[in-house]
């Protein structure tokens, strides 16, 4: 066990180098960039962030070859690249970024004037927030409601649950988010719930209790949208996962022995069904930190990474974008490693060690 930890730890470290060296040749080819949407923006064209139609923009020392940079002096576009650290050889940008990551020091962002860490620990918690809960209260009820409709399959309650699970995933979650909002946070109906931020101006004078209460109350409607969908996929994979095991012999082998019907479901069935939903949980669990919360941080107006990530993008805030990239490979990898062991402790007769890695 603890050789093949040591050695999945160490695979981390060439994998990450992978990541980020595609990473940054891709932004390397990308069209436009931090310094031709500030020579966009000082030249009043606040669309900025380069002509995305056609071929990367060029600088040199002398004289740009960058249209917006028209009127501009030469040394003026110099400096920016040099500011922006452009002035190096590639392979140099590439050799600081490494050793600075390695420390997790992410420098600062091009636009905010702000260091990258601290602008991401500024959103991590909404992306926590939103994250973690969708992914505690989903799999909390889709495990067991799986396993009831996999032991009730074909009965009533197997049938109305699936048309509400089928209805469910097919409202995409920011179209639920607006009409949550419209109905009970004010926009035309009830203001029952609050829209926007995590808590209330007046968090910090609540009590302990009155905290929790304001935090559950503010997090309802965006945890209700992001949830339906994570919460009728898991299900119905949780469903079709036992199911698959209940018809197979060893199960019938153990009901013929006189094993009781739930003894038979969890001391058999359960460890190889689960081995299907823990193998979904690394994409899962990374979809609603990091990507799948966009559209609901924009919906309910909530500062979290999602939003901070998109915004970097269309700013070229490359700083941030490549340390998001970066703990975001970081944190896939760890997790991975920590669902094998999580297969181990379920099913002990799975041996990752002995195994060649």
């Amino acid at each position: 066990m603890l050789a093949y930890v040591l050695r999945r730890l160490a695979l981390i470290v060439p994998t990450l180098f992978g990541i980020m060296l595609i990473s940054f040749a891709i932004i390397q080819i990308v069209p436009g960039g931090p310094v031709e949407r500030m020579v966009s923006m000082l030249s009043g064209n606040a669309g900025g962030g380069g002509d995305l139609g056609g071929p990367a923009p060029s600088f040199n020392a002398g004289a740009s070859q960058y249209r917006g940079s028209q009127g501009l002096d030469p040394a003026f576009i110099a400096s920016l690249r040099k500011q922006y650290g452009f002035d190096k050889p590639v392979y140099e940008q590439f050799w600081l970024m490494i050793k600075n990551y390695a420390t997790f020091s992410f420098g600062q962002s091009y636009f905010r004037d702000t260091p990258v860490t601290t602008l991401i620990a500024e959103k991590l918690p909404v992306s926590i927030s939103i994250g973690l809960w969708v992914m505690l209260l989903s799999y909390a009820i889709s495990i067991p409601l799986g396993i009831r409709k996999a032991v009730k399959d074909g009965s009533f309650f197997d049938g109305w649950t699936s048309a509400v699970i089928v209805i469910g995933y097919a409202i995409p979650g920011f179209t639920l988010g607006i009409l949550l909002i419209t109905l009970f946070a004010g926009s035309a109906f009830w203001q029952i719930f609050p829209n926007g931020r995590l808590v209330s101006d007046n968090w910090n004078e609540l009590s302990l209790w009155g905290k929790i209460a304001d935090y559950a109350w503010h997090m309802t409607l965006p945890l209700i949208a992001m949830g339906v969908s994570a919460f009728a996929t898991l299900t119905m994979m949780t469903k079709n996962a036992f199911l698959d095991e209940i018809r197979k012999q060893y199960v019938l082998t153990a009901r013929m022995k006189g094993l009781s019907p739930r003894r038979v479901l969890y001391g058999h069935v359960f460890r190889n069904a689960m081995l299907i939903v823990i193998a979904s949980f690394p994409a899962a669990f990374i979809a609603a930190l990091f990507t799948g919360s966009l559209l609901i941080e924009q919906t309910f107006e909530l500062n979290g990474l999602g939003r901070l990530n998109y915004e970097s993008v269309i700013n070229r805030d490359y700083p941030v974008v490549l340390a998001s990239i970066y703990i975001l490979a970081l944190v896939a990898l760890v997790i991975n490693l920590a669902t094998d062991l999580i297969y181990m402790f379920v099913d002990p007769r799975i041996d990752f060690e002995a195994r060649e890695v």
